[in-house]
């Protein structure tokens, strides 16, 4: 039996925060829009939700048609629905936030997108609807997480060293951290493999190379273990 309704319904669609880190910053992952409205200006990937589809599979489908993205890790962040968000239409939004590793992901716009790039995220240009607000969101979650739970080996190369390690960190937390304590903690949680190989093609000194564990670390999870920097 269907049923009618005589108010007016909101429009639903996800917005996608990426994060993405190279040698120089945390970056963020922004496309330019092709269409009205805020035509020309940059924003975060995303779009209408389809009546078949779930929400995370929008949130998917709109990063590769938009930028090519095929993010592993995929979290609701947050639902952005104050009225006048969106001049089109009233229009409810659900954020994702994803974490990528640059190297596996070269990006190229698509469908109503002009161009997509990476920006560092605290040097963005002024965006689109309420997405500052969406990405400032973003970086605080994430910000959080990353003492928590091991989100920054996202980030990394599946091989790396404990100086890019810190970086990462330090980069995240926007604070430099102690070289000594910060090693030291790491190294004795058990997670870090070293490995028989070191850094190539280097300037300095080539520094030893490190894996996560990751299959080690679902094992500590199940029996309780905390991760906490």
């Amino acid at each position: 039996m269907s049923h009618t309704y005589e108010y007016p319904r909101p429009a639903l669609t996800v917005d996608c925060v990426v994060f993405g880190l190279d040698e120089e910053d945390l970056k963020v992952l922004l496309i330019r829009r092709d269409l009205e409205p805020f035509q020309g200006r940059w924003a975060l990937p995303g779009g209408f939700v389809r009546m078949d589809e779930s929400l995370e599979d929008a949130a998917r489908r709109e990063l590769q048609e938009e930028a090519g993205i095929r993010p592993g890790l995929l979290e609701q962040l947050y639902t952005f629905g104050a009225p006048g968000r969106d001049p089109r239409d009233r229009v409810v939004s659900v954020a994702y936030f994803a974490l990528v590793k640059l190297s596996d992901h070269r990006v190229h716009a698509a469908t109503d997108a002009r161009e997509a790039a990476w920006f560092p995220v605290w040097d963005m240009p002024k965006l689109a609807f309420d997405h500052a607000d969406i990405a400032a969101t973003a970086l605080q979650r994430l910000k959080g997480k990353v003492r928590y739970q091991p989100l920054g080996f996202e980030l990394l190369p599946p091989k790396f060293t404990l100086t890019q390690l810190q970086r990462l960190y330090e980069k995240i937390l926007e604070r430099e951290l102690d070289k000594r304590n910060f090693r030291k903690k790491l190294l004795a949680m058990g997670l870090l493999e070293e490995l028989d190989e070191v850094e190539q093609d280097v300037s300095h000194r080539a520094a030893r190379l490190y894996r996560f564990d990751h299959k080690k670390y679902k094992q500590l999870e199940k029996a309780g273990f905390n991760f906490e920097l």
